[in-house]
């Protein structure tokens, strides 16, 4: 199977860049194909600009071509980014505004311009999205609803055409211990096992 696997933190020394590592070294081990894309130390640019806005843009860079290529032909996604004011960082949100776009990830049937319910084109069948918090999970639900569950259950991946979408948040990290960390590791790869093999 071919994975993209795309991860979204500034400091190589993350506990977000411990579980990317964990996929990736997984997904490879059990001879996946991986695309695998450390956005913050590819410098990936997340600004959208106005040529882009068009199903049929001529001059997208060859870099935001590369990643809805990739995206396009996965079949199957792992996403993993920290929790920031119950949003991803800005660098995968411009990820998202600049490739997971009209005519790559999702289309509008033949007559709509744009204001009805989209058809997902993604051909991954199954996402998995991997959080890192210093909120305890009792307070993302009681104060915040847990944004994030909605952002990728209903904001993205359905909208997409993904069928299959799991979410597990990690915390609380800053008080983790190396033995937390460790089995939290584990889990992340069985996780990869159970839905990737």
């Amino acid at each position: 199977m071919k994975m993209s696997v795309i991860l979204a933190h500034p400091n190589p020394k993350s506990f977000n860049h411990a579980i990317a590592a964990t996929v990736v070294g997984t997904l490879r081990r059990t001879h996946h194909q991986v695309y695998f894309h450390d956005l913050y130390k590819e410098k990936f640019p997340p600004l959208l600009s106005t040529p882009e806005l068009t199903k049929d843009c001529k001059r997208m860079p060859p870099l935001v071509r590369k990643h809805c290529r990739e995206i396009a032909h996965a079949d199957g996604i792992v996403v993993i980014h920290p929790n920031w004011w119950g949003q991803p960082p800005a660098i995968l949100k411009g990820w998202m505004d600049r490739v997971l776009r009209v005519g790559v990830a999702y289309d509008f049937v033949e007559g709509d311009k744009g204001e009805g319910v989209p058809v997902g084109l993604l051909k991954a069948k199954t996402a998995l999205v991997f959080n890192t918090s210093n909120t305890p999970p009792e307070r993302e639900q009681e104060v915040f609803r847990d944004p994030l569950e909605i952002l990728w259950k209903n904001c993205v991946f359905s909208f997409c055409g993904v069928k299959k979408i799991f979410r597990r948040t990690f915390s609380v990290v800053i008080v983790s211990t190396l033995e937390e960390r460790k089995a939290w590791l584990g889990e992340v790869e069985k996780r990869v096992l159970d839905l990737f093999s």
